[in-house]
């Protein structure tokens, strides 16, 4: 064999590698847009409340967050985003989505953390709060490991869309909670 074919075949092996071990490990969730589906999947009902009562407090810290009602409903739809609890120092309102589901973590151990979920104006996938794909239908899924972890605490508003987009422009204005 000549050498230039053998080194164009270990390169090749070599990519393949090396994709190969970029792919994140998946996890068992589940997704749902009520604490009803969640029983409907033989959960107790207790562990689905609780889970849906820590995805709604994570949501209040973690959803996206912006300084007009029309930036928000940019992202995530008309009638899709609500008023949030925080304001900006200035005094000024803030907007975030409407939570549109929850997921369950670690579904195999025994539950995991509620995690709030998102829907874009014109998406059908459920994201997290730090804009990551986890599927578009409910029940049991498998995501990636990186979407289950919990979500970083919005401390900016958003000036303009971005959700699902790389395009996102954040103001200088910082809130307190």
């Amino acid at each position: 064999m000549k050498r230039s074919k053998s080194v164009k075949l270990v390169a090749m092996g070599t990519g393949l590698l090396l994709v190969a071990a970029c792919e994140e490990a998946k996890v068992d969730t589940a997704l749902f847009e009520s604490v009803k589906q969640c029983t409907g999947l033989g959960l107790s009902e207790q562990e689905c409340v609780a889970n849906f009562q820590q995805a709604r407090q994570t949501h209040i810290a973690a959803a996206p967050k912006y300084t007009s009602q029309a930036d928000c409903e940019a992202d995530f739809g008309a009638e899709k985003c609500e008023l949030a609890p925080q304001r900006t120092t200035s005094g000024g309102s803030v907007f975030m989505p409407l939570m549109a589901g929850y997921m369950m973590g670690s579904m195999l151990s025994g539950g995991g953390r509620g995690q709030p979920l998102y829907r874009g104006a014109n998406s059908t996938n459920f994201r997290t709060a730090d804009n990551k794909a986890v599927g578009s239908k409910t029940g049991r899924a498998k995501v990636a490991q990186s979407a289950t972890r919990t979500p970083a605490a919005k401390t900016r508003t958003t000036s303009r869309g971005g959700f699902g987009k790389n395009a996102r422009s954040p103001m200088r204005r910082s809130f307190g909670g």
